[in-house]
């Protein structure tokens, strides 16, 4: 399918309640992020043949606007299923000569060099609200909030090793609800990557137009009193 219509985004609010299908570009794996989000910020905070790390590739969204934006890359993942689907749908023609690398490894331990990265675009887990695997050891899917936060703090100083100096890291994530009570996921995690050394350059809020307010929850949340979560942060750091 060839790109939609594309314009970058110039303030701190995103919205895209049309998530974008172009290239191979799908819904099908659970949790994935609307490659407008990574074009976004593929086009705004690197230049072309730049190298791009994904450290959490999932379903391959960033590596995609790689290849059509003429960005090198690099994309990791601790689950094999990911790397899997990752390389069948970067298996399309495209003019731009890129080098794409897909690899299993864990985001807490990256085997990369010192300060060798130009960005970095990324979309952990949001602790265990989706189990991406059956039982890996090291996905941090399956962790609970305290113990995600302590595996985030790895992986936010392996971003700042393997970043360069006065480049880009980019994560985008959300909050949870326990009882009834909002927990501040994403303020935590963008807390350890200041703790990490990063400065923060921008906070976008980005709407979730997949929060259907029917059934199950609208009822609990209206019996409860408490509001269905709509929003994800977008955190840009600086090294």
């Amino acid at each position: 399918m060839t790109e939609e219509k594309f314009e970058l985004e110039t303030n701190t609010i995103w919205s895209f309640p049309n998530r974008g299908k172009w290239a191979t570009h799908d819904a099908k794996y659970r949790g994935n992020f609307s490659p407008y989000i990574a074009k976004n910020i593929i086009l705004r905070y690197s230049n072309e043949n730049d190298l791009v790390l994904d450290q959490f590739v999932g379903g391959g969204t960033t590596l995609i606007e790689c290849k059509l934006n003429n960005r090198n890359a690099i994309g990791i993942d601790i689950n094999p299923n990911a790397v899997k689907i990752t390389k069948n749908k970067l298996n399309f023609n495209c003019d731009n000569d890129v080098s794409v690398d897909i690899k299993l490894g864990n985001a807490c331990f990256l085997d990369l060099e010192n300060e060798s990265i130009d960005l970095i675009c990324t979309h952990p887990p949001y602790a265990d609200i989706i189990k991406y695997s059956e039982r890996i050891d090291g996905d941090l899917s399956h962790l609970k909030y305290k113990d995600f936060l302590v595996e985030v703090e790895k992986v936010a100083n392996e971003c700042y090793r393997v970043l360069k100096k006065d480049k880009f890291c980019a994560i985008v994530m959300g909050d949870t609800r326990k009882n009834g009570m909002v927990q501040p996921l994403g303020f935590e995690v963008m807390q350890r990557f200041i703790n990490a050394g990063f400065k923060q350059k921008e906070i976008i809020i980005k709407e979730q137009h997949n929060c259907k307010a029917t059934g199950f929850w609208k009822t609990n949340s209206q019996k409860y009193n408490f509001l269905l979560l709509a929003h994800e942060y977008i955190f840009i750091f600086k090294k």
